[in-house]
């Protein structure tokens, strides 16, 4: 499960998806589990839920280049992109809402296409995250 966003700037709408993997993983109770994996240049928690062996990622790049780490990600963990699951903001959704897409087009949103670039695949089911319009 892979939080995009921009790492440098957290507690902003666009790193969103960021921050509900930091809620998902106290709800996993480990949060203090993050750890930095220079190989794919993210913080990694592993967790477990309703018997699911969970590896949550928050990259340490900005969003137009989130999809490197997933990728490496993928790659150390042997996952392909039917796996992966992307947690992102969603302007076109009013504040709070959510949805879950599964695979198709980025629909703008660079974090995600950086994902179906180094991916080379769109298969990737997404929940969208309302953050509405400025």
């Amino acid at each position: 499960v892979a939080g995009l966003g921009n790492y440098g700037l957290r507690g902003t709408r666009h790193s969103v998806g960021m921050e509900v993997l930091d809620r998902l993983a106290r709800q996993l109770a480990v949060a203090e589990g993050w750890r930095v994996d220079k190989r794919c240049c993210a913080d990694v928690a592993l967790a477990t839920a309703h018997g699911l062996a969970l590896g949550l990622l928050q990259p340490r790049r900005f969003m137009n280049l989130n999809g490197l780490s997933v990728a490496s990600a993928a790659e150390i963990y042997s996952l392909g992109p039917q796996d992966i699951y992307l947690v992102h903001d969603d302007l076109d959704k009013a504040l709070g809402k959510v949805a879950i897409k599964l695979g198709g087009s980025a629909r703008g949103h660079n974090g995600v296409q950086s994902c179906i670039s180094a991916l080379h695949s769109s298969e990737m089911t997404r929940l969208r995250v309302g953050i509405g319009r400025p």
